[in-house]
């Protein structure tokens, strides 16, 4: 890999490059599933290639290869060149860079079992026995099992001296039982919608998810909604789980202090931003016990945003995002750090693979904990609705309006919860929305949860996102809108 790395900094500096990086990735992949007792995915992957990033002419330039012959790289850099010069005749400034120190370094993710040394019987059999236990409940219509690993090695350099190899392990499993009855669609997902539960790990995370004795429970959730009351309209408390805070905390704080949507470079997919710089500093973004960092050392936690170094060669680092429940950082590259009066990037860009130039992406956007038990905190709130796992999200493309929907929720009254209810929804306005909390639980509450399917981009790049969170409580929010009846 050094070699190949070489080869391309090499040439781009001959023909005229100011600053070249390289990556060089190799990538392993497995996709495991069942669905109603039969296989529905069995498929590994492997990819190796190259991607070049320069600067010429005060513009970028990309190009990459998967062909690793000498004069397949020189032609790639070269062409990395040719594009750079090529945009720079449109370009409105030159491309000025934070500075970094060049690195040295070698980084790996902490794991106790490697999943591709697991057995596609024994995995493939967790699978079935899950499976098994969903279909058991009468009513179920669909049993739905996954399992998913990933080993990335990547080595980085750069012009500026910097060589970097990592070597990434992510691993994610879950359960799903959907249950289709008079008209109407009932589904459950353990130990989260959309896939499960994903970290960098190895199959130890597996292994701790424990899928099999968790799917009765699922199956017999999806098929007593049919039966459960419709959630009630109207301003009420609201209670979020975990895991449905994670993908509030995405949506409505990660995509929004994206640098580069602020700052117009970046709005594909998801939209621009209605955090404009003006804000920084002075946003009143959430109450005063909402505290959000952007964390992608492995200090925070085993998340999907957990890294040594980002694909710019600049260490993990711990950003304070809202501060007191005020607004206070961005996620910065090298070239958008200086727009915000920062002397070096956050550390946050990240490319989903050697064909791709990266982009800024959260790390582990996570909501830090609270004071409260649970059960205290149920126990302390007269009526409201507690909403668990997410069903669907809407936002607006400047990330300030939203919908959620989640697959189930719990009425609590006098401290007690007294009912299940279905088809559960809520929505608000994001600084309203956070401005409204007035409890959160405590780090025994506490989950990093990792999202592998946070997209980006055009062309588009999908990459792994964490979000830590404890279940948490607001006030007088707009709940059972969405599936009112």
């Amino acid at each position: 890999m050094r070699e190949w790395a070489a080869s391309a900094l090499d040439t781009a500096k001959v023909r005229g490059a100011t600053y070249a990086d390289v990556r060089v990735l190799d990538v392993r992949a497995r996709a495991l599933s069942t669905k109603n007792g039969k296989v529905g995915t069995v498929a590994e992957s492997e990819s190796l290639g190259l991607g070049v990033r320069v600067i010429a002419d005060g513009a970028w330039g990309f190009a990459s290869t998967d062909r690793l012959t000498r004069e397949q790289i020189e032609a790639t850099a070269a062409e990395a060149v040719a594009i750079a010069r090529a945009s720079a005749r449109v370009k409105k400034a030159d491309v000025v860079l934070a500075p970094e120190q060049h690195i040295t370094a070698v980084w790996q993710t902490p794991y106790e079992k490697n999943p591709f040394e697991v057995s596609l019987d024994v995995q493939m059999n967790l699978l079935f026995a899950a499976d098994k236990e969903l279909r058991s409940v009468a009513g179920v219509t669909l049993a739905e099992t996954n399992m998913s690993f990933t080993r990335l090695e990547q080595f980085f350099a750069s012009t500026e001296g910097s060589e970097i190899r990592q070597v990434k392990m992510i691993s994610g499993a879950g359960v799903g039982a959907t249950s289709f009855a008079n008209n109407e669609i009932q589904k459950r997902s353990y130990p989260n919608s959309f896939g499960g539960q994903f970290a960098s790990a190895g199959y130890e995370l597996i292994e701790r998810l424990q899928l099999v004795e968790n799917a009765r429970r699922v199956g017999e959730e999806a098929v007593a909604l049919h039966k459960a009351d419709q959630c009630p309209s109207g301003r009420r408390t609201l209670i979020l789980d975990s895991s449905q805070l994670a993908l509030q905390i995405h949506e409505s704080i990660g995509h929004p202090i994206e640098l580069d949507r602020v700052l117009g470079m970046e709005a594909n997919f998801a939209g621009m931003s209605f955090l404009t710089l003006d804000k920084l500093g002075t946003l009143r973004y959430g109450a005063d016990i909402v505290n959000v960092v952007a964390d992608a050392r492995l200090a925070h936690g085993p998340g999907l945003g957990t890294f040594g170094y980002d694909d710019e060669g600049v260490p993990a680092q711990c950003i304070d995002i809202i501060k007191d429940g005020r607004f206070v950082g961005y996620l910065s590259s090298r070239e958008t750090a200086p727009a915000i009066g920062l002397a070096r990037s956050g550390g946050t860009m990240r490319a989903e693979g050697w064909n791709r130039i990266p982009l800024i992406r959260m790390t582990n956007v996570s909501l830090l904990p609270g004071t409260w038990k649970l059960a205290d905190l149920l126990a302390d709130t007269d009526d409201a609705i507690y909403c668990e796992t997410n069903r669907s999200w809407s936002i607006d493309d400047r990330r300030y309006h939203f919908q959620f929907g989640t697959e189930i929720a719990w009425e609590i009254k006098a401290g007690k919860t007294i009912r299940m209810l279905k088809n559960p929804s809520y929505s608000g306005i994001t600084t309203e929305f956070w401005g409204s909390c007035d409890a959160i639980c405590d780090r025994s509450h506490w989950t990093l949860w990792g999202t592998p399917n946070c997209g980006k981009g055009q062309p588009m790049q999908t990459m792994g996102t964490g979000h830590g969170a404890a279940p948490a409580r607001f006030r007088n929010v707009l709940v059972g809108v969405a599936y009112a009846q």
